[in-house]
């Protein structure tokens, strides 16, 4: 597949600025206020912890995912679905969600707890997944060119958002899962999962395997590649700290609107038509204006028919939803339906950018 940008394309430069220092600030900021609002005794009201998610409605959340069926032509006929015309595309990828998450959401009425459990691997497996495409071809990580370290890369990418609040909020984090089951009324159980001695196992491997996945890639990326695998080993550092802190509902809500969202809406970007080929300021601004505004306006009506299906998936759940904390499993069941088709589709984008070819570190994107 032809690279998305073009030799003296401004864009990589300009996305890779916005998702770097500007993000890590904030969650480290978020770090700060969490251990001190902890410290003092101080604790957030309802609204205030299912805000974040409460926004990713509307807010990058919903809509990264809503342009899924443009992805097929821009992609282009190099890529794994080769098509070219816009409507054949959004019909290929109409009938992956319709098979995929009809299915799924069959799975949660039939098998609640099972799906539940799915719903946890599924989205380990994607966030991981979007930080690899990030560290490999936006900043062309040369360690990530070692299989082994790309996989160890996933698994504790995708693990710090999933595991990481089970082991500092067992019981936060068994209240949203029941949540989940709950409206299928069923409870939860899987008290093994919550133990002291479950948790401290996972915690030792997971500890393990951030530390074991970081001094492998050190020693592939070399002198050359120093600077970038620091990059790589402050992230995942900033994320523990910052999932070990934060309680969950606002961490993983904010984790999911302000980085997995937005960095995948920045790939999104880079695939449009349109380039900054000046590296002035003001031409950057222009783009990423234009750039923006065209990417709210295609995801905005599968964002709405979203929300009038998730109205719809509130009227086929056994349970009568009332509260703030229901509203939001229903909510979150229902992304669950929809990752899986999305998945798909990234796993589709991966396949024809390279990401999971080995060599080479996706430099291309960058210069």
């Amino acid at each position: 597949m032809s690279d998305p940008t073009a030799p003296g394309d401004a864009r990589p430069r300009l996305v890779r600025a916005l998702l770097g220092r500007p993000v890590r600030l904030l969650f480290a900021a978020l770090i700060v206020v969490a251990a001190l609002g902890g410290a003092a005794g101080l604790s957030l009201p309802t609204w205030g912890r299912y805000l974040p998610l409460g926004l990713s409605v509307v807010l990058f959340g919903l809509p990264h995912g809503a342009v899924d069926h443009l992805v097929p032509s821009r992609l282009g006929a190099d890529g794994p679905l080769p098509v070219e015309r816009t409507r054949t595309g959004a019909a290929v990828v109409g009938a992956i969600y319709l098979v995929l998450g009809g299915g799924y959401a069959l799975g949660w009425l039939a098998a609640p707890r099972l799906a539940a459990l799915g719903f946890i691997a599924l989205t380990w497996f994607h966030w991981g997944q979007g930080d690899v495409w990030v560290l490999r071809r936006l900043l062309a990580a040369d360690h990530l060119r070692s299989r082994a370290v790309r996989w160890g890369t996933l698994l504790v990418r995708g693990g710090l958002p999933m595991l990481v609040p089970l082991l500092a909020f067992p019981e936060r984090y068994r209240a949203v899962l029941s949540a989940w089951v709950a409206l299928f009324g069923v409870e939860l159980a899987l008290p093994w999962l919550f133990a002291p001695e479950t948790r401290a196992a996972l915690g030792a491997g997971f500890a393990l395997l951030s530390l074991g996945t970081l001094a492998a890639g050190r020693l592939v990326a070399g002198d050359d590649g120093r600077r970038r695998w620091r990059v790589d080993a402050a992230e995942v550092a900033l994320l523990w700290a910052y999932f070990a802190v934060v309680p969950p509902l606002v961490a993983v809500g904010l984790y999911f609107t302000c980085w997995h969202a937005l960095r995948h809406i920045a790939r999104l970007l880079l695939l449009s038509p349109g380039r900054a080929a000046s590296g002035t300021l003001t031409a950057l601004a222009v783009w990423l204006w234009g750039a923006g505004r065209r990417f709210a306006r295609e995801a905005a009506p599968l964002t709405a028919l979203s929300l009038v299906l998730l109205v719809g998936f509130g009227t086929v759940v056994p349970a009568t939803v009332r509260t703030v904390p229901e509203y939001a499993a229903l909510y979150l069941v229902f992304v669950a339906v929809v990752t899986l088709p999305h998945v798909v589709v990234v796993t589709l984008m991966d396949h024809a950018e390279g990401v999971w070819s080995d060599g080479g570190s996706g430099a291309d994107i960058v210069r």
